[in-house]
């Protein structure tokens, strides 16, 4: 009886598994849930799938849009303002319940350097040189965007940038290709993790591919001359090391790449990252990206822009309403292949499946308090704050473990909202540590706190110099804060120079007048100049914007409680007139000539630099054998004492140079770094296991990789290593 019971039951079940559409079965592979949807599917419900639209409060000036409140209920994603579960859960249901198909939408989001707990900007993150730490802080972006309703997030963004004049050079990893790469692939895997429908992961996003930091002139969105061999050596890696590393989807970018903007290249778009790379998930443009191709002279209206665009390879279109009018009928016209239409869609469903969006289409309700600013987020800040803080001169000031009376002026001392960077996503003013609170925590009833402002970040205002001068004057020791507003640097926020206002540097004139000893403090979303506010300053710290847990960290290395060891991951120019200015250029014709002639051509501080409170004593850098072998690894070490009194961390940067190529190389080459605490008096073995097929070889202008028997060069600081590849 109950074996017929169980029969019975095993048989009902099996009947209405039959009844369920494959795309539903969540037993059934992606692959084949993504094509039984897709024949299912209508023309115009396909088309929809590739439109993105807003829904919520938009607060991005740059990209000013009415929000929608009547969404299409076959409407494939939003951009989504609002940080409410609720809220998305009432418009995903009216999704589900009003569409034919019951298809998800797609939640997005910008979060670009955290979501409620801001970290510092990617520049600064980069400057840790911890790309574990880095992808600690992605991970909790991706808990708290998730846990609010965000299921995609437009980040990382890896554009090489060598011209600090871009603002948007803060939300990327600096100047170098290979570290760039580090940096995407930890971000990638802490947004991601292993499993995109774990209900804390989201959906990474790459920007702007490609080029897109090669802005001429550091404006934005302008034309970029971008030869193909430059664009596989020094653009693309690090958008490869993002496919690698697992990223699902891609952003195309607004700049037009010597005559053809990226949005509409076919080459970038379809060529390598579809075909080469084998990317399997889509690509969205940028806000407005395809109806812009109208404005770059390669499209006469916005239907001739949703050819060309999506011909070439770009599948979702964010906000600029050219699919969702004319897709269609493109597609009904024979102008774009059913074929490549069918392709967009897969790619688009493909990621809402692996998201587990089909099953788990509701984002679960909780209170902030579950969400946002738990304790290890907030010590995972504090850490990358630390980190990423670059000591870039000391004469003897710091630490301050004597004064008694300390002056702080300048616009940062006090500021919040402004060191929240740009793109801080939902960050709260009220929740960022200052430098004066963190400079109050730190030193307590120790030493007394002279506050003074001065000035404004700009203007001509000095009715404040006369107080800055008297607290400079009565304490031991003046800590000056100066820097850029938060809306200096990012999108669209480029600068004609990268020094400070004029108000600011006079401040530095009249405190320098105390006598008293200078800490500047500088926090920005760029490398500045500050060849005028050196020679003022007995010491200077680069903060960058560190998000909300920026002062303490700050005051710990003022202090002498923290050990700097920040290093810079971009060059700093003595002036706006050398930019651009990086360390990996290629050589020169006359080496000896083709100088400034007012002017240093060195840098005022270069890639790697930043100064610690101990020493470190680099010993003989050694191989196993001078040869090397195709095919063979090579491990080369070298041993780093830190011989200070002082407990630090040290970076090891391992370089590549190759002094004879068909093709012309940089004089040196990011291959390999390592950060490693040594206490005072440890020597540690740092090592780099050189794969000559990765290592040591190029890529031609078609992104073929070739290997030339010859000699190479490790470098590391000023020792130097010389390896021999046989034929």
């Amino acid at each position: 009886m109950i074996a017929g019971l169980l029969l019975c039951t095993t048989l009902g079940a099996q009947a209405r598994k039959k009844d369920i559409p494959v795309y539903r079965d969540a037993s059934r592979p992606v692959e084949e849930r993504v094509e039984d949807l897709l024949a299912r599917m209508t023309l115009e419900e396909k088309v929809m799938q590739l439109n993105q639209y807003t829904l919520g409060r938009n607060d991005n000036a740059n990209n000013m849009a009415d929000p929608v409140n009547d969404l299409p209920a076959e409407l494939g994603s939003v951009i989504y303002f609002s940080m409410s579960a609720e809220l998305r859960n009432y418009v995903q249901k009216r999704v589900m319940e009003r569409s034919r198909l019951g298809i998800p939408m797609v939640f997005g989001h910008d979060v670009i350097h955290g979501f409620r707990t801001v970290y510092p900007i990617s520049l600064a993150q980069a400057c840790s040189w911890n790309p574990e730490l880095v992808r600690q802080a992605a991970e909790v972006a991706a808990q708290e965007s998730r846990m609010s309703g965000v299921d995609w997030t437009f980040s990382p963004m890896i554009d090489v940038a060598r011209d600090p004049r871009w603002g948007r050079v803060s939300e990327g990893y600096g100047e170098d290709p290979y570290a760039n790469a580090v940096f995407c692939a930890a971000t990638v895997k802490g947004y991601q993790g292993d499993d995109l429908a774990d209900g804390r992961r989201m959906a990474a996003c790459l920007k702007h591919f490609a080029g897109y930091g090669a802005s001429e002139a550091g404006r934005d969105y302008v034309y970029t001359e971008i030869s193909r061999q430059t664009l596989w050596d020094t653009y693309l890696p690090p958008y490869q090391a993002g496919i690698e590393a697992g990223a699902v989807t891609v952003m195309s970018c607004f700049n037009n790449i010597s005559g053809t903007p990226g949005s509409a290249d076919p080459y970038l778009l379809t060529e390598v990252l579809k075909k080469r790379w084998a990317h399997d998930g889509f690509v969205v443009s940028d806000w407005g990206a395809i109806e812009q191709l109208r404005a770059q002279g390669v499209a006469a209206d916005k239907k001739q822009a949703a050819d060309r665009a999506f011909n070439a390879g770009l599948d979702m279109d964010m906000m600029n309403r050219c699919y969702d009018a004319h897709l269609a009928d493109l597609v009904r016209e024979g102008v774009v292949p059913q074929e490549r239409l069918d392709d967009a869609v897969r790619r688009v469903l493909r990621l809402k499946f692996r998201l587990g969006l089909f099953e788990n289409p509701y984002t679960p309700e909780s209170s902030e308090e579950e969400r946002f600013l738990l304790p290890g987020s907030l010590r995972i800040a504090e850490q990358l704050a630390e980190e990423t803080m670059v000591l870039l001169k000391n004469e003897g000031v710091l630490p301050l473990r004597e004064a008694k009376k300390i002056a702080v002026i300048g616009p940062i001392a006090k500021e919040r909202w402004h060191l929240l960077g740009a793109w801080a996503s939902k960050g709260r003013t009220e929740e960022v540590e200052s430098v004066f609170m963190g400079l109050e925590k730190e030193f307590g009833e120790r030493a007394e706190l002279l506050y003074a402002r001065g000035c404004d970040f700009d203007g001509e205002d000095r009715a404040g110099f006369a107080e800055a001068l008297a607290a400079a004057t009565a304490a031991d020791v003046t800590v000056l804060c100066l820097g850029e507003k938060r809306n200096w640097s990012g999108e669209n926020a480029s600068r004609s120079t990268i020094a400070l206002p004029e108000i600011q540097q006079r401040l530095a004139e009249v405190v320098s007048k105390s006598g008293k000893p200078v800490v500047l403090v500088l926090s920005s979303g760029r490398p500045l100049d500050v060849s005028r506010l050196e020679p003022l300053s007995d010491a200077i710290v680069q903060m960058w914007q560190p998000g909300i847990r920026g002062g303490r960290p700050l005051a710990g290395i003022l202090a002498g409680r923290i050990n700097p060891s920040g290093r810079l991951a971009i060059t700093f120019p003595r002036s706006t007139g050398q930019i651009p200015i990086y360390y990996c250029r290629r050589p020169s014709a006359r080496p000896h000539q083709g100088k400034y002639q007012e002017l240093s051509s060195e840098p005022l501080y270069e890639f790697g630099y930043g100064l610690s409170y101990t020493t470190y004593d680099y010993g003989e850098l050694k191989a196993e054998t001078a040869s090397i072998e195709r095919g063979k690894k090579l491990t080369v070490t070298i041993p780093v004492t830190n011989s200070g009194a002082m407990d630090g961390a040290e970076t090891v940067l391992w370089y590549v140079s190759d002094p004879v190529c068909r093709i012309a190389r940089p004089v040196k080459e990011l291959k390999h770094f390592e950060k490693r605490m040594l206490r005072s008096g440890e020597t540690h073995t740092f090592s780099f296991e050189i794969d000559p097929e990765r290592d040591l070889s190029f890529v031609d202008g078609d992104g073929n990789r070739f290997l030339e028997a010859g000699d190479y060069y490790v470098i590391v600081k000023d020792r130097k290593l010389k390896l021999t590849l046989a034929e």
